[in-house]
């Protein structure tokens, strides 16, 4: 495996970053809080015109025919700002697989604007009560060439705004049915929630709702391996996402310790705080190690269902002591919620959990072992 990155992915993550340290500023992200806001549309419309929210995408909707490896080093970046964007609740969890798995009709309808930054797509991936997304809870009937749906999702990011809700289902014989839902359609109920870090998400009823056949995005035939394809590069981008949330929250924490003084002297001369930052880098280089060979197999399209698992228990394990570290060594200011340290400590929390926290990926990586042992 060659983790190095080649001219144009570091031509691209320059760009990125140049524009996310520009824009979504600790000033920016304090105005956008105080006005009960999250979504910075401005920011997101700026790296659309960059290519940047397309940059995955296939070219023939407008995107930059890149692969999953440039999308995760951007995922980083934007942990890494604490950027309110949807690059990995829109392009990620909906455009990519409708890209990967939709029909040309299905693609050209939603992913020009995507690319284009004028549409959000969401994709309804938790349930309430079920730790297992690959085995939803929400039903899929057949009706004609279509489905009708019903169940609950939990968690949905952007659900009110979302131009498509993609919607994983269970039919009767066992089978996946992965849908593309209209929140404004006839059966839809959509009640709102807030997750940790401020990011609008939504409880969403499915009763009963007409899904054409236009809008099944994959059907039973296809739709585990479909399910397991999309999670699979969910969990590694949220573990992308947290590594650079992880990254910059130790990095704030080695500039504020070596320029806080305590009895004449740095604190980060200290052995107490040495020791702990030094666990914080041990755990962040882990986490990109990890992070990393997931990204590379899966881009490579190699089986990586353990290594996928593993990034995600590094990233819930090591973004949780690295998270609690930068706050301990930052003493009260740490505590302080108009520190810009605080959303570090929100989104490193709000990832955790995401998409299972870290005893469901060992339970994953134990099914593993005892059914596949080397």
């Amino acid at each position: 495996m060659d983790f190095t990155t080649n001219e144009d992915q570091q031509a691209l993550v320059g760009l990125a970053t140049q524009i996310l340290s520009e824009r979504a500023t600790p000033k920016r992200l304090a105005e956008l809080e105080a006005t009960g806001g999250w979504y910075d549309e401005a920011l997101w419309q700026q790296l659309a015109s960059a290519g940047i929210a397309g940059a995955a995408l296939a070219e023939d909707v407008g995107g930059g025919g890149l692969g999953f490896t440039e999308l995760a080093l951007l995922l980083e970046q934007v942990g890494a700002h604490v950027a309110p964007v949807p690059l990995l609740e829109t392009v990620l969890c909906a455009a990519l697989p409708i890209d990967a798995f939709g029909t040309t009709e299905q693609r050209q309808r939603d992913l020009p604007d995507v690319a284009a930054g004028r549409a959000l797509l969401t994709a309804a991936l938790v349930e309430s009560g079920r730790d297992d997304p690959r085995r939803p809870l929400t039903t899929a009937t057949a009706e004609g060439d279509g489905f009708r749906l019903s169940g609950v999702k939990s968690c949905v990011p952007f659900a009110a705004d979302a131009r498509r809700i993609l919607v994983p289902a269970s039919t009767s014989d066992s089978g996946i049915v992965l849908a593309l839902v209209d929140p404004t359609a006839a059966g839809v109920t959509i009640r709102p929630q807030t997750a940790t870090s401020g990011q609008p998400q939504g409880e969403v009823e499915l009763a009963d709702v007409a899904v054409a056949a236009g809008d099944v995005l994959v059907g039973p035939d296809r739709g585990a391996e479909a399910l397991d394809w999309l999670l699979d590069r969910a969990l590694v981008g949220v573990a992308a996402t947290a590594l650079g949330v992880s990254g910059r929250a130790l990095a704030m924490s080695a500039t504020y310790t070596t320029g806080r003084e305590q009895f004449g002297r740095a604190i980060a001369t200290f052995q107490a705080v040495g020791h702990r930052l030094a666990d914080a880098f041990v755990d962040v280089e882990a986490m990109r190690l990890t992070t990393l060979q997931a990204v590379w197999l899966l881009d490579a399209g190699l089986p990586a269902a353990t290594e996928v698992a593993v990034a995600k228990w590094w990233a819930c394990e090591g973004g949780h002591r690295v998270a609690h570290a930068a706050q301990h060594v930052h003493g009260g200011v740490g505590v302080d919620v108009e520190y810009p340290l605080s959303r570090y400590f929100r989104w490193s929390k709000q990832l955790e959990m995401t998409l299972g926290a870290a005893p469901a990926q060992l339970l994953r990586i134990g099914s593993t072992l005892a059914t596949e042992p080397a």
